[in-house]
């Protein structure tokens, strides 16, 4: 999934910065990713030995989250993906809002592919009574139809005409995970809330950074996850969400600082870049404020879309290390 914000290519970087610091064993600790988004952080260091407190407000991903860190017995997974794949076509709520051909308007999906995430969609309820596989199956759909929809990489819009993705047959896939023996828990809840009844030895914070919201950016995900009765809005069919505090300038420092404040953790980590609404400055400032503070930058290419490929800019990523006082 091509993610706003994904730390895939940066996994070295902070774990090579965080180790160097920390100079000691940190395996069995508890790690927090507070703002997870797709996972690929808390799942990093899940494998590396650690217990995962992984939290985010939107349900997409606490979804994908939950199926990375706590996923089912796969033994016997096959049968069901191959069952579910079997389903007849349905015209249910991806087809009716999400597809030319129901008249809609919008083009987000193939019309068949559309009434092929309906059919999964609603075959997937028969296994709800097994949390841990409801979610897995759920993280195996959101991946799936990721992969063909028509869109330059986020859900904020539609490409007018389908893009060769796009026409290809969605085939229900596995989730790639791997089992963890540690003891991981997933949350689904507003950061500024949950971080007070947490605590652990090493917090990390990556939060929205620009004025995109995720809640319009991947609002289809959301959709297809919690698969709800509402009425969509405006061209895009964008379903109800909740603005950030983090994709404000007036608020996001304000928003930070909170959880620093309140934060029950040895070491907060943070990850930020030369495009963020806060003021570096401003932000090294309110850091410093807390206890010993070091920070670290490297060159990284900023998040295009599908049209964009091509004029990839570098940014700058920053990577702070607050040892709280």
């Amino acid at each position: 999934m091509n993610y706003i914000g994904s730390k895939v290519k940066l996994l070295s970087f902070i774990d090579e910065h965080l180790s160097s610091l920390l100079k000691e064993d940190v395996a069995l600790k508890i790690f927090c990713d507070l703002f997870a988004g797709s996972g690929s952080v808390g799942s990093y260091f899940a494998h590396k030995g650690w217990s995962i407190l992984s939290n985010d407000v939107e349900f997409y991903s606490y979804v994908l989250n939950y199926a990375l860190l706590k996923p089912p017995e796969l033994s016997a997974i096959t049968p069901i993906i191959d069952a579910l794949n079997a389903l007849p076509l349905r015209k249910g709520l991806m087809y009716e809002h999400y597809c030319l051909e129901s008249g809609s308007g919008r083009n987000y999906f193939s019309a068949e592919n559309a009434q092929k995430i309906d059919a999964v969609r609603q075959g997937i309820e028969a296994y709800k009574r097994d949390e841990p596989l409801y979610i897995y199956l759920l993280a195996s759909l959101l991946h799936s139809a990721d992969k063909v929809a028509n869109t330059a990489s986020i859900y904020s819009a539609y490409l007018k005409h389908l893009k060769p993705l796009a026409c290809e047959k969605l085939h229900l896939h596995a989730f790639p995970t791997r089992a963890s023996h540690a003891n991981h828990q997933v949350f689904c809840e507003d950061a500024n809330g949950l971080i007070s009844t947490l605590t652990g030895d090493i917090l990390y914070l990556d939060p929205p950074y620009n004025r995109r919201q995720y809640g319009a950016n991947y609002h289809i995900l959301n959709t297809i996850a919690r698969y709800d009765a509402f009425t969509p809005k405006g061209k895009t069919g964008v379903r109800a969400y909740e603005s950030s505090a983090y994709c404000k300038s007036r608020t996001a420092l304000l928003a930070l600082e909170d959880v620093i404040q309140k934060a029950r953790f040895s070491w907060i980590i943070l990850s930020y870049n030369d495009e963020g609404i806060i003021d570096l400055s401003s932000l090294s400032n309110m850091l410093e404020r807390y206890g010993r503070c070091a920070s670290f930058q490297m060159s990284h290419q900023r998040f295009k879309g599908y049209r964009n490929q091509e004029n990839k800019k570098a940014l700058s990523e920053y990577l702070y290390i607050l040892e709280k006082m």
